[in-house]
C-alpha cells in the first residue's frame, strides 16, 4: 500500500481581485453531465463550489477564464481516450450551471495544459495577472498540467480541492500532493477564497 504523504492545506485566501484569474477547466457535458462520453463521477459535486467562487470572482473584479476541451473528429487524442469534446458538440459545450458571462475568456484548446497552444499567457500577462485559482476537471490531468504550466510560468497556483474532482479519490490526492509539492502552489477550499 501506497500512503500518500500529508497534503499542506491553508484555512484561507485573500487574494488581490485585480491580479488575480479563476481558471475554470473543462467543466463541459462530455466531462460533467451525466450522460457526457468521459463523465467524471464526482464533477457534479463540485459545481456548487465553482459557482461560489465565480460569483465571488465577478463581483470583486477578478478575471474568469473557462477552458474547453476541443477535438477535430480525427484527434490522435482519441487513440488514448474514447472520443469526447468534439468542437462544435453538444459534448463540448460547458455545463449550463456555469455558463460563461460576457467579458469572460473562453480558451479552446487542443492537449489537457490550457497553456500549449492558446493565448492564455499572452491575455494573464496583459491583465497584470499574478495569482491564479485553478478549479475544474480532471485533478489529475488537464487541472494538474495546466496548474504545473500556471507554475512554470511564475504565476501563483491555488487550488480549492472542493471545486476540483477526479476519476478516483487516489487521482485528487496525487494532483494535490503535486500541485503544494512540486509547484508550491496553495490548496484551500472555495469558502476560503476571497477576491479583495
Amino acid at each position: 500500500m501506497v500512503e500518500i504523504p500529508e497534503i499542506p492545506k491553508v484555512e484561507g485566501l485573500d487574494l488581490p481581485a485585480k491580479e488575480t484569474a479563476l481558471l475554470v477547466v473543462d467543466m463541459q457535458n462530455d466531462f460533467a453531465h451525466p450522460q457526457g462520453a468521459l463523465f467524471v463521477p464526482d464533477a457534479p459535486k463540485s459545481v456548487p463550489a465553482i459557482r461560489l467562487l465565480l460569483e465571488r470572482a465577478r463581483a470583486a473584479g477578478a478575471r474568469v477564464v473557462y477552458t474547453q476541451d476541443w477535438h477535430r473528429e480525427d484527434d490522435p487524442e482519441f487513440q488514448i481516450w474514447p472520443r469526447h469534446a468534439v468542437a462544435g458538440t453538444w459534448g463540448a459545450e460547458i455545463l449550463d450551471e456555469l455558463k460563461p458571462e460576457p467579458g469572460d475568456l473562453i480558451v479552446q484548446k487542443v492537449r489537457y495544459d490550457a497553456f500549449y497552444g492558446t493565448p492564455l499567457d499572452h491575455y494573464l500577462h496583459l491583465w497584470g495577472v499574478k495569482y491564479v485559482v485553478v478549479t475544474g476537471t480532471v485533478a489529475n490531468i488537464c487541472v494538474l498540467h495546466t496548474a504545473g504550466s500556471a507554475a512554470l510560468r511564475w504565476y501563483q497556483v491555488v487550488l480549492p480541492e472542493d471545486a476540483t474532482s477526479a476519476l478516483t479519490p487516489f487521482d485528487l490526492q496525487a494532483a494535490l500532493r503535486q500541485v503544494t509539492f512540486l509547484y508550491q502552489g496553495k490548496v484551500t477550499r472555495a469558502e476560503g477564497v476571497r477576491f479583495v
